[in-house]
């Protein structure tokens, strides 16, 4: 497979046959997202996320997902030391599960657990987790990597369904972010945020139905977190000064 999702480069189905003396050795190192500067984020994630990150609505028309904000240039996730150490105290979900990822079928009824080949920490030499033991089953490890997977699609899925409600109430509106950097004016562009007028404007039906399904707490959860733009913004403009 070529280069997918991001920050895989190699996805393939996981079998006993093909990786029976394979492990997966992880650990602190998120060298892998240094370039990315902003990842997918489950919406059973944002009452956490929303203390030190910003969330935004990235993507177009039914492809628009929830997302944190990493860093403030393309290419470039603030988070992500010279080290590869994570910078920061929340680790999103779409980062946690790798190297690991669903592929799913044509039809989209049908999911397969991959692993990303090029992660460094893969390996044959029994550095870290087996993924299967010596008669070819599926290890501890294995078996809980792919109840975390199954969660974050089923999460995944329900995240889907609160933008699409989104959509539906016509919630969503583009948006910029503006600030300095080496002395230059620059801006960040290209996402989407809740309308706060338009949210308040919502009948007390709309309201209602968004508060039994906890989306209406999301939906101030995000537009919170939009106050951690500017100290993001800052602490670049103080290190590119430095």
């Amino acid at each position: 497979m070529a280069k997918q999702l991001m920050i895989y480069e190699r996805a393939v189905p996981i079998s006993a046959q093909t990786h029976r003396d394979w492990s997966v050795k992880t650990g602190n190192n998120f060298s892998f997202a240094k370039d990315i500067n902003s990842v997918p984020l489950l919406a059973a994630e944002f009452a956490t996320a929303a203390l030190e990150h910003t969330i935004i609505f990235a993507g177009e028309g039914d492809a628009v997902f929830p997302s944190v904000i990493l860093g403030m240039q393309g290419n470039n996730n603030d988070h992500v030391n010279a080290d590869g150490t994570w910078k920061g105290r929340y680790v999103p979900a779409f980062l946690r599960r790798y190297p690991f990822v669903f592929s799913k079928s044509d039809d989209g009824e049908t999911f397969t657990l991959c692993i990303d080949e090029e992660f460094e920490g893969f390996n044959n030499d029994g550095k870290g987790e087996r993924l299967f033991d010596n008669e070819g089953g599926r290890t501890q490890y294995l078996e809980t990597m792919l109840k975390f997977i199954q969660e974050y699609q089923n999460q995944f899925t329900r995240t889907q369904m609160f933008t699409k409600k989104l959509h539906e109430l016509d919630l969503l509106a583009p948006a910029q972010a503006e600030f300095k950097l080496a002395g230059k004016q620059s801006a960040l562009a290209g996402f989407q945020t809740i309308n706060r007028e338009k949210l308040k404007a919502l009948t007390g039906k709309q309201l209602k139905d968004l508060a039994a399904t906890d989306e209406l707490e999301l939906c101030y959860l995000h537009l919170q977190s939009l106050n951690n733009l500017t100290p993001m913004a800052r602490r670049l403009a103080e290190k590119s000064a430095a």
